[in-house]
């Protein structure tokens, strides 16, 4: 099956999945809902961003969230414009520095989980957020880069990751290894010293992807309210596993949804007079 172009794919994270539920809402309700029973979550900009503070408005509201900027028990109003958004700072319970944030807080096994994105994914949730390949002839398109996350992904207890659903996202070998997931499959985070147990779940517009115990492969073990599983295997670029008994998350609730639009609609005023 082609991958649909990029400008599709946006359009269609707009769209209505069901009943008035957009993918991206059906994405962002339930990586909040992964967050349960956390308490504290160190948080990357963009969808782990609206996650977490979905989480901590509806279901987790004690929940610690950490930036890399240094902020600690941030509780911004708005969903962050980057991690050096002054509502972090304004709204957090401690500003620490970055060499303490790391060598202290996420080196010394302090957090929870780490909620990263990524540009790309392979079958053993390992990340590229560096550099993808656009074709021969083409040259490379730079991606933001590391940042933290190959240190939160080495030392988080655990590791959630969220992205849209594609084969260009979804991809058989990445371009570029920014951050390690479970490597090449089980023994290899031990081999390398990580100390938490990495991903746990990958939480996508479609459904919910989630390791092997014994192979460390991601399998499909959930689907979205209206998506199938041939869907989410057309969208991945690599043979999908899926799980004997595949389930439907449940549909967002209204207080989900009110509080995520919320967000979201302070965060485009913010925007807007940044």
């Amino acid at each position: 099956m082609s991958e649909p172009a990029e400008d599709e794919r946006t359009a269609a994270a707009a769209e209505p999945a069901a009943h008035g539920v957009t993918s991206d809402e059906l994405m962002e309700v339930n990586a909040a809902r992964a967050l349960a029973g956390s308490r504290t979550c160190f948080v990357g900009i963009g969808l782990p961003s609206t996650a977490a503070n979905l989480a901590r408005a509806t279901h987790e509201p004690d929940l610690v969230l950490i930036y890399e900027s240094g902020t600690i028990g941030s509780r911004p109003t708005r969903l962050p414009l980057s991690i050096g958004d002054g509502e972090l700072a304004e709204t957090a319970d401690a500003v620490v520095t970055v060499p303490e944030m790391f060598n202290y807080w996420l080196q010394g096994g302090r957090i929870d989980v780490g909620f990263l994105g990524a540009a790309q994914v392979d079958r053993f949730a390992n990340v590229n957020t560096t550099v993808v390949s656009r074709g021969a002839g083409r040259p490379e398109a730079r991606l933001p880069g590391a940042g933290g996350a190959p240190e939160i992904a080495a030392n988080c207890r655990k590791v959630l990751l969220v992205l849209r659903h594609s084969r260009r996202g979804f991809v058989p070998a990445l371009d570029f290894v920014t951050t390690m997931g479970h490597g090449s499959g089980p023994g290899d985070r031990a081999k390398y010293g990580m100390r938490g147990e990495g991903p746990a779940a990958v939480i996508t517009d479609l459904g919910i992807l989630r390791p092997d115990p014994a192979t460390a492969e991601l399998v499909l073990t959930e689907t979205h309210p209206g998506v199938t599983v041939e869907q989410v295997r057309d969208a991945t670029g690599w043979d999908l596993r899926v799980a004997p008994s595949v389930t439907t998350t449940a549909p967002p609730t209204e207080h989900e949804l009110a509080a995520l639009r919320a967000l979201k609609a302070a965060g485009r005023k913010g925007r807007e007079t940044s």
